[in-house]
């Protein structure tokens, strides 16, 4: 496989990045109320504006491992993923008309403190046991995932990769608490933004313009956009992301631990509704740029696919290769890449350390012990700080778990409908009690964890791919023998998009 080696312009930039999110913690830990209550560091003394919020928002899940493969998606198996954002605008209004004014209304730290408040401590006890525990194996795959990507691409050493990345978020986090997470989200979203605009403009050069993108996924089947299949176990249909997408977003903005509280920020239930309607055109515009490169990418390796002669091993490596092989020409571009990649991971972990903090403190130990008052904000900053080094820590010993990574991230959507279930169940019933809504949870994560896990399944099929342009030998690779998919017992072949929704 080709490697890069990274020049002194791409270091200088990548280095800025990190620097710059290091100067806005250490800006909002002197400035301001200096981070002395745990209403500033938690909550940022509810005062924030809409824009950062909003982006805020975004950034918090579109991590390194979704821009990775987002692009990958559209390569292998077409466009029709892009439906999922429509998802998430039918999902808004539901989020911000019917969830979000309960958890404004209790304005508190932790949105658990509702599932006491409504049925009593156990839930509350479990389903904050099931956030942190999703969290904790999410933002150790957010760390190793993609140094692993980078490294086997770029040759960039995954440990300098975790490293650099880890102790800077968890540096800037423990310092400036929400306001430098939600700050250092509008830098690195804009980095975001910026990387994957630079593979679009480049792949539109490259193939001779941008409308060539489309014209070329169109006669190669990647405009697959009309699938309106009700058969659950095909992997995307309008039904499957519409649906699915709708559940998986409700998750993750309207009951979402990292994202409710940047929700309660702001001095309004109005602004909230705002911010989080905001974040959606934001996300809506990430998402299509990711698409498009995607596509922009397949337009350039039509004929001659990096995966099928090896040049790759698998598919999240797609758009480092590109990078690595189109834009070296122009000196600090694959660091702005690459700043743009961990910024994705920095986005996402940051917004974790401050969230667990406030579950652990409010959940865990606030039940356990009275603390005085006057420590309550010097132990939140340690345990911010601790889940960063936690996170380190997991990261590194992902890579002796092998397919337990894949595993790790289905725990991520497989949690997130039985999460949901519990606090609709709590919000638009009265009659239902304690020990059925565990009842439910327990039976709900059983159920998608089954589905998600059990085996064996069969394999995912690419869209046609094609090496007869490669100018170099390579032999065509053999396809596997078709299997017949009703060999296969159901459950393990229902799209994982449906998930959410059946555990719900």
């Amino acid at each position: 496989m080709q490697q890069f080696v990274f020049g002194v312009w791409d270091y200088v930039i990548m280095a800025a990045t990190m620097i710059a999110s290091i100067a806005i913690g250490l800006y909002f830990r002197f400035s301001g109320g200096k981070q002395k209550t745990n209403e500033e560091y938690l909550l940022a003394d509810r005062n924030l504006s809409i824009f950062p919020v909003a982006v805020s928002l975004m950034a918090s899940f579109m991590s390194a491992i979704t821009l990775l493969g987002v692009s990958a998606e559209n390569y292998y198996y077409g466009l029709i993923f892009f439906v999922v954002n429509i998802s998430h605008g039918l999902a808004t209004p539901i989020a911000g008309k019917l969830y979000l004014p309960v958890f404004f209304g209790l304005q508190k730290t932790s949105t658990y403190e509702y599932l006491e408040l409504r049925f009593g401590p156990h839930i509350r006890m479990l389903a904050s046991l099931t956030y942190t525990l999703q969290m904790l194996l999410y933002n150790g795959i957010v760390l190793y995932a993609p140094a692993i990507v980078l490294e086997s691409v770029t040759g960039l050493d995954r440990l300098i990769s975790i490293l650099v990345v880890g102790l800077v978020c968890t540096f800037y986090s423990t310092l400036g608490g929400m306001k430098a997470v939600v700050f250092t989200d509008l830098l690195q979203s804009f980095l975001m933004f910026i990387a994957v605009l630079c593979v679009v403009i480049f792949t539109s050069i490259q193939v001779g313009g941008f409308d060539e993108i489309f014209v070329i996924a169109n006669e190669r089947g990647r405009i697959n956009l009309l699938n309106f299949s009700v058969d659950p176990t095909e992997r995307h249909t309008w039904w499957s992301l519409v649906i699915g997408g709708m559940v998986t977003y409700l998750s993750l903005y309207a009951v979402n631990q990292t994202q409710v509280q940047r929700l309660l920020t702001v001095s309004s239930l109005d602004r909230s509704q705002k911010c989080l309607w905001w974040s959606w055109p934001v996300l809506l515009s990430l998402s299509l740029l990711t698409c498009i490169s995607g596509l922009g990418i397949y337009a350039v390796y039509k004929d001659c696919d990096p995966l099928s002669y090896n040049g790759i091993s698998a598919i999240d490596q797609l758009m480092p290769y590109y990078v690595v092989n189109a834009m070296t020409s122009a000196p600090g571009l694959p660091g702005l890449f690459v700043a743009g990649i961990f910024s994705a991971s920095l986005s996402t972990i940051s917004a974790s350390c401050n969230a667990l903090a406030a579950v652990t403190l409010s959940d865990y130990v606030g039940k356990c012990c009275v603390i005085p008052q006057s420590y309550v904000p010097w132990l939140t900053k340690l345990t911010a700080c601790a889940y960063g080094f936690v996170f380190l820590a997991i990261s590194f010993l992902a890579e002796y778990l092998g397919g337990v990574l894949q595993a790790a991230l289905t725990i991520f959507g497989a949690v997130g409908g039985p999460l949901l279930g519990v606090f609709t169940l709590g919000m638009f019933t009265t009659f239902a009690n304690e020990r059925g809504a565990s009842m439910g949870l327990v039976s709900g994560l059983a159920l998608t964890l089954w589905i998600s896990f059990g085996g064996p399944r069969p394999a995912l099929v690419k869209l046609p791919l094609s090496v007869e342009g490669c100018n170099f030998n390579v032999t065509a690779p053999t396809l596997p023998a078709p299997v017949d998919p009703s060999n296969y017992f159901y459950l393990y072949r229902i799209s994982y998009m449906w998930t959410s929704p059946v555990s719900e």
